[in-house]
């Protein structure tokens, strides 16, 4: 594993799902991973986990896990959050923008039409403006210390079809803010990137699948922790700049890194993890 001691990073988000995923595989390369998000009680049923079981877990794998509530759709809260966050670390030096609101009803199985208006609100507010909102944020901080990195987690929907139309514009925003933040930082040693996980074996997921609510299958495909390797094999990465402003495809990097998920097994392409 890489050696991130020392380092703070901030995964919002990451009560559950991929983000947790994303703040236990920072948590193990030694990182103090500061974990944001809404839950502070475990609802249980499809979507459970708090912000403070992912911190406690973050500690117990070998880094220092915080657990700071906010709700990334709510402007002032944010500007409250890093404004903490710098006053307590002094830093920031990596920030991973997860959070992500999801409705209660399955976002695929209907044409765009059939949806609600208000989907647009509540996957894109927090989702991609969220995004651009605690990058806005934590941008200056970085540029003052000369350093750091940004991961929006994106998807293979920024390429192609996957549930939605709304998904999919959310995706391709996600990748394009990264390329083009990535250019307008680099001359102050800040990076940008966007993060493709494959099919992830999420609660969420595993529990609709389950259900039959899941058009594709589950079992050749990666846990949530798989993302968080990447990261921070990528954060470790002394040639990182080089790669700035790119899609990470976290499949491709366990190859490319030499790292394997928690089963020991290093996950195929996107279509290979999709097939029965």
């Amino acid at each position: 594993m890489p050696d991130l001691s020392g380092q703070v990073a901030v995964v919002t988000g990451a009560s559950r799902g991929v983000g947790k995923g994303i703040a236990l595989g920072l948590g193990e390369a030694g990182a103090t991973v500061i974990i944001t998000g809404r839950s502070m009680t475990d609802a249980g049923g499809d979507r459970p986990g708090t912000i403070q079981a992912t911190a406690e877990e973050v500690t117990a794998i070998g880094g220092k896990g915080i657990a700071m509530r906010c709700d990334h759709g709510v402007d002032e809260e944010v500007l409250a959050l890093f404004a903490q966050i710098e006053k307590d670390h002094g830093r920031i030096d990596i920030l991973v923008n997860n959070a992500f609101s999801a409705p209660s009803e399955p976002i695929f199985g209907k044409p765009f039409w059939d949806h609600p208006l208000g989907l647009w609100d509540q996957l894109i507010h927090v989702g991609l403006r969220g995004q651009y909102v605690a990058s806005h944020t934590v941008a200056p901080l970085m540029i003052k210390q000369g350093s750091g990195l940004i991961v929006n987690v994106s998807s293979f929907a920024g390429q192609s079809y996957v549930f939605n139309v709304i998904y999919g514009v959310g995706k391709v925003g996600a990748d394009r803010m990264a390329a083009d933040m990535a250019v307008e930082l680099k001359e102050h040693g800040v990076h940008a990137i966007s993060l493709w996980p494959g099919v992830v074996r999420t609660e969420y997921l595993e529990a609709i699948s389950q259900r039959g609510e899941v058009p594709f299958a589950l079992n050749n495909g990666e846990s949530p922790q798989l993302s968080g390797r990447a990261v921070a094999h990528f954060a470790a990465d002394p040639k990182r700049g080089d790669k700035s402003g790119k899609v990470l495809i976290v499949a491709e990097a366990a190859k490319q890194y030499g790292f394997t998920d928690i089963d020991g097994r290093q996950p195929g392409t996107i279509f290979e993890q999709m097939a029965p």
